[in-house]
């Protein structure tokens, strides 16, 4: 898998403003900030066929961008088993880009990143589990340790049951 950098993306774009960039972040992601030229493709309707399908060469390179980088390597393993040769993950994504003074578009009232949504959902259910062993019972903190665990194992695999149940949120998804 390669890499790019959001200034040398930038300068492809310039040359090729066609060129097949994906943004695998959630639909209400997108819409709070992106490249003009991206177009969205959620990673977790990710598909490389339907990709194939609406005319993108499989020896053609593909770029692909999330919020900081993990969801599109994610991505571009995918393509990579969906037989395309070339994709290309633009290194710490649209943070990046933005780092770098590079053009976005801006809809009012976007929502926030899934990664800050997943960091809040985890912390809420780690304060409500402490809250309830302490008022109820110490079996609640089984939910605190519960949670624990699974930010281990995202951390671990790079895999994140909580990120695809928070991406399949009403806020997340076009509307």
């Amino acid at each position: 898998m390669s890499t790019l950098s959001p200034a040398d993306l930038a300068l492809l774009l310039e040359a090729h403003p066609g060129l097949p960039l994906f943004d695998v972040r959630t639909p209400g992601e997108f819409r709070s900030v992106h490249i003009p030229q991206a177009r969205n493709l959620p990673l977790d309707r990710l598909n490389p066929d339907a990709v194939a399908a609406a005319g993108v060469s499989l020896e053609t390179p593909i770029y692909l961008l999330c919020a900081s980088g993990r969801r599109a390597r994610q991505a571009a393993e995918e393509f990579r088993l969906g037989g395309f040769r070339h994709p290309v993950v633009i290194e710490g994504g649209i943070t990046a880009w933005e780092k770098a003074g590079l053009p976005v578009t801006r809809s009012a009232g976007g929502v926030i990143s899934l990664e800050r949504q997943i960091r809040i959902a985890a912390g809420s259910l780690v304060v409500l589990g402490v809250v309830l062993a302490w008022l109820v019972s110490p079996l609640f903190v089984l939910l605190s340790g519960f949670v624990g665990v699974g930010l281990v194992f995202a951390g671990a695999t790079d895999w994140c049951g909580l990120g695809l149940l928070l991406a399949r949120l009403p806020w997340n998804r076009a509307s």
